[in-house]
């Protein structure tokens, strides 16, 4: 089980959720996603905002203001007001220059700049944080300057220079001598860069970013070694000339590249051809008759219209017919087949959220217990029974006692026999109430094993504390299922991952007294993927009629599966928050079996918040586990 980092620094899920959230919020489109990267820049065609690593190992005010700068720059400016045909064209003029990665940089450079300032106009509220990433950037280059001069890398110096002249507050910034040749460019620098303050579009920047590389390409010798800002060349190269903004979001094409004509003599007339109508075709016809169609052809008319009814579309109804069953084909089962459909839960909008969309469930069999795993079982019964006796009696003597003891002094209920309250109390509560709870507890329990490889030496201690658990609610007859999980990593591809779910006890067994022995067959297998897991559990927990309800997860590590390492934990987080919206509380159990980081505590805390219990020694699993298991079990009868 791997570590998910970024530049050895693990995510934050509450700020990547933080960003995500703030990308909707400022493009209104719940599709735009946020995503780390090497470099910042906006994806048109997968409509991804890529925010860079360079603020990951920045202090923490200095990391949330840069990577919400960059969100602002991505979201309000690249989205609204860049042109990506101009992107392109200029990509394309480049190629024949001597300075191509520094004419790519100085391009993307100024458009940030040009963007930073329609950001702050239109919503203040920014300023803050582009405030705190000039500053930032303005240390950086500072130094990267320096250490450029020292190896003397003049173009990369350069570039640092030109930042540090486009957003100097002093007209009188001084750089500091580069060479002979560039400190003679230093005074048109000055002069031109300015300029951007005054551009309106990116037809502007292109200009005056073309009018510093016709002077530099002369002087300067050898182009950029490293890489400050990046534009994104592969996705221009999807973009075709002569769409519009709103054509570079769709991600479906159209077959067909011609366009349909208007025919304005007789609008009605079709000869031979069925007319058809569609969002992508103009309706060129009176008639009623619409079809949906996968494609089609371009036209200039926007569409979303429907057509008025008229008087003659009633009387054209009648050829209708009245319908009547089939002998050919039997469609009776269809509902089952869709649901059967949704539970592969290929492709399209997950019910398991969209990292899971190709995640596919198998059911394990499981087998009847083997002469060893009967033995085994009763060794780790052994171990566990003095834990499961205290417990037990604990519990039922807490039932026991709120089954018998009145509520007294209350407002209302029956009238209590001593009345002397009313004359020594100027408010006296002469009433109350005889509890007569259920002793059967109102719960149910769903314990997820995490079968990934990195449990290998950590099973034995874990079916340890899974037994304490399953013969203690047996005991007090709750019903409970225990369910290991895994992804099979070898036949993971990008469109088909399968996950096994082996139900080791199910809720109809729970209560059975000679069931148990089953726990032995868990057995450490390959990657996790937690939030498709928890979500699965969930959904078989609001299935169940119990008040209380309760998911623990049992786990030695983050989330690690294929396609799933940069937003793992922060989609077993929305899997977690999704339960506990569904009154389903969850908790994990972190199986250490050592000593634990901080950052490794952190990124739990970050998915299940305050509710994630760290086992250092997994010799002392029961222990840990039997006052988590007392705690739960009293809440269930105190809210009863």
């Amino acid at each position: 089980m791997k570590p998910i980092q970024f530049n050895d620094k693990k995510i934050d899920s509450f700020l990547f959720m933080e960003l995500s959230d703030l990308a909707k919020a400022l493009t209104k489109n719940e599709e735009v996603e946020v995503e780390f990267g090497f470099r910042s820049y906006y994806d048109v065609i997968q409509q991804k905002a890529y925010v860079s690593h360079f603020w990951d190992l920045r202090e923490r005010q200095e990391m949330i203001a840069g990577l919400k700068s960059e969100v602002y720059l991505r979201c309000i400016g690249n989205i609204n007001h860049t042109n990506m045909l101009e992107y392109k064209a200029f990509v394309r003029k480049i190629k024949s220059a001597n300075l191509t990665s520094f004419a790519k940089q100085l391009f993307m450079l100024l458009e940030d700049i040009r963007l930073e300032g329609i950001c702050i106009r239109q919503r203040p509220g920014t300023k803050k944080a582009f405030v705190k990433r000039r500053e930032v950037y303005r240390k950086y280059f500072e130094d990267q300057l320096k250490v450029n001069i020292v190896k003397s890398v003049y173009t990369d110096a350069l570039f640092n220079a030109i930042y540090l002249l486009i957003t100097s507050e002093s007209p009188l910034e001084e750089i500091p001598t580069i060479n002979q040749s560039v400190d003679l460019i230093i005074p048109f620098l000055q002069r031109e860069l300015p300029n951007i303050y005054e551009a309106s579009n990116t037809e502007d920047t292109t200009k005056i970013c073309w009018t510093i590389i016709e002077v530099l390409d002369e002087v300067l010798t050898a182009d950029m070694l490293n890489i400050y800002f990046l534009l994104p060349e592969t996705v221009l190269l999807e973009i075709d000339n002569g769409q519009t903004f709103s054509d570079l979001k769709r991600k479906d094409k159209l077959k067909n590249d011609d366009m349909l004509t208007k025919n304005h003599d007789d609008e009605d007339k079709h000869e031979d051809a069925l007319p058809t109508w569609h969002r992508e075709t103009e309706t060129t016809t009176k008639s009623f008759l619409q079809f949906d169609l996968e494609q089609g052809t371009k036209t200039d008319l926007i569409g979303q219209g429907v057509r008025k009814g008229e008087s003659g579309d009633q009387a054209m109804g009648i050829v209708q017919g009245s319908s009547q069953q089939s002998s050919q084909s039997d469609f009776s089962q269809m509902e089952l087949m869709e649901g059967d459909h949704e539970e592969k839960n290929v492709g399209g909008d997950s019910p398991y959220g969209k990292e899971n969309r190709y995640a596919v469930a198998h059911q394990v069999d499981i087998l009847s217990p083997s002469a060893n795993d009967i033995a085994l079982y009763r060794d780790y019964k052994t171990l566990v029974t003095p834990y499961q006796k205290k417990l037990t009696q604990t519990i039922k003597k807490t039932v026991e006692a709120k089954k018998i003891l009145p509520k007294n002094d209350l407002h209302f209920g029956r009238l209590n026999r001593k009345l002397t309250k009313l004359l020594t109390d100027d408010r006296p509560r002469m009433f109350y109430k005889k509890t007569n709870p259920s002793t059967q507890l109102d719960a149910v329990f769903s314990l997820l094993v995490d079968c990934s490889a990195s449990m290998f030496d950590k099973m034995d201690h874990t079916k340890s504390g899974i037994t304490l658990f399953h013969e203690t609610l047996k005991t007090l007859f709750i019903p409970h299922q225990i369910v290991g999980f895994w992804e099979d990593t070898a036949d993971a591809t990008e469109t088909n991952q399968p996950n096994y779910f082996q139900t080791v006890i199910d809720f109809q067994s729970s209560l059975r007294k000679t069931s148990g022995f089953e726990i032995m067959q868990l057995q450490a297998q390959e990657d996790n993927r937690d939030g498709f897991a928890i979500r699965y559990l969930t959904k078989q927990l609001l299935q169940r009629i119990e008040n209380q309800k309760f998911l623990l997860v049992f786990s030695d590590g983050e989330p690690a599966a294929f396609g799933y390492d940069q937003n793992g934990i922060v989609d077993t987080h929305e899997a977690v928050l999704y339960a506990r919206k569904n009154n389903i509380e969850v908790i994990n159990i972190f199986l250490a079996n050592g000593e634990i980081s901080e950052g490794q505590r952190s990124t739990f805390e970050n998915i299940y918040g305050k509710f994630s219990i760290v086992v250092e020694n997994l010799e002392e699993l029961s222990d840990v586990l039997f006052p988590l298991l007392k705690k739960l079990l009293l809440k269930t009868i105190h809210t009863d």
